[in-house]
């Protein structure tokens, strides 16, 4: 017997033993951890994911939520899960880009700054790459579903107006990630902290600019501080994963497997729906002085967009490299990520959202 998935196994935190999970009726419920609290459109779609699984196993498989932190927080998700402190969690490659160096892939700035392209491309990518379902598996996770944070904007406080990459320059930012290092190339004055701290740091001039999103924007109450919102479409952080202990997903049947990874792909068009239709509202409501101030909206030209993503490819060459030192084919996988957001891209300039299909 292999000790070590029996130890694995015993840690699980399932409500019920794992061991009838393939029995006729039996019920089992996964401990869930989740960082953020119970509101907002990824708060709706994971509920929506809790209430379909049960739903559709006729019982057989819920989810225990456990929100804001409260059984861990992000930076420990993983480990929580690949110990078995946890079933299953949200997990952000950001906070573990070494172990999580094949869901990072996701947070490359692309041109394709769609919710559903990026998340779709995203979940076929990683429930069909062998190499990428190896790398969650060393890591005694598997990959279940993906979420995104939607397109990076910046909103700016006092005067400040950014149209282009060069309008940076000189200006106190925060951003994080890729984001950072190329805001920091071309002259801005980077400033780190939490995104909890945005609303005060735009207040008082500790920042002229802070990199997010729309919905973001309004869950913070960041219009009541700032003047301009630069519409980038800057890429998304779509490396941002429903994970579950590979032990627990070893010990339910091929049916059970299948009816999670369903529900997974369902969830993607759910939340999709939900965080564009958020977005564009914010959108709307921006100039109004709805949400706060009357804030200009500024939509950046095809040609100043072009500029952000020709300061990306560097930090592609990187990632491949670092793929490949780690054994594996980056150049193949980085292709195959290009096709599949294509190839969604391409699918819904031709026949639109498939919520919105007759």
């Amino acid at each position: 017997m292999d000790t070590k998935k029996t130890l694995k196994s015993l840690a699980v935190g399932s409500v019920l033993s794992l061991a009838i999970l393939g029995h006729a009726g039996a019920e089992t419920t996964f401990r869930f951890a989740e960082a953020t609290p119970n509101r907002g459109a990824r708060a709706d779609a994971l509920q929506y994911f809790a209430d379909q699984l049960e739903s559709q196993s006729g019982g057989d498989m819920k989810l225990d939520i456990h929100w804001g932190g409260a059984l861990l927080k992000y930076s420990a998700i993983l480990g929580g899960v690949s110990s078995g402190t946890a079933d299953m969690g949200s997990v952000l490659a950001a906070y573990e880009p070494q172990k999580m160096r094949a869901l990072s892939v996701g947070d490359i700035p692309v041109p394709q700054s769609d919710s559903w392209v990026g998340m779709r491309a995203m979940y076929e990518l990683m429930t069909t790459n062998e190499q990428l379902q190896q790398e969650f598996e060393k890591n005694e996770v598997v990959y279940v579903t993906n979420y995104t944070t939607s397109p990076m904007q910046f909103e700016c406080a006092g005067d400040v107006r950014i149209e282009k990459l060069e309008d940076f320059a000189g200006k106190k930012v925060r951003a994080s990630s890729i984001y950072a290092k190329i805001l920091d190339e071309v002259g801005a004055n980077m400033v780190n902290f939490i995104y909890s701290e945005v609303y005060q740091a735009l207040d008082t001039g500790l920042v002229d600019c802070s990199g997010g999103y729309l919905y973001a924007m309004q869950a913070f109450k960041t219009p009541e501080v700032t003047t301009s919102v630069a519409l980038m479409n800057w890429g998304q952080i779509a490396g941002f994963a429903m994970v579950m202990n590979k032990w627990t997903w070893d010990d339910l049947t091929r049916e059970q497997q299948e009816l999670l990874r369903e529900v997974g792909s369902e969830m993607v068009d759910f939340y999709a729906e939900r965080v564009i239709a958020d977005n564009q509202e914010v959108i709307e409501k921006l100039p109004t002085g709805e949400l706060g101030n009357e804030v200009e909206v500024i939509e950046w030209s095809d040609e100043n967009r072009a500029e952000l993503f020709d300061e990306s490819d560097k930090y592609v060459k990187a990632w491949i490299e670092d793929m490949n030192e780690a054994g594996l084919d980056g150049q193949a996988i980085w292709d195959e990520y290009q096709s599949l957001l294509n190839k969604y891209q391409t699918e819904l300039d031709e026949n639109g959202y498939p919520w919105a299909r007759s």
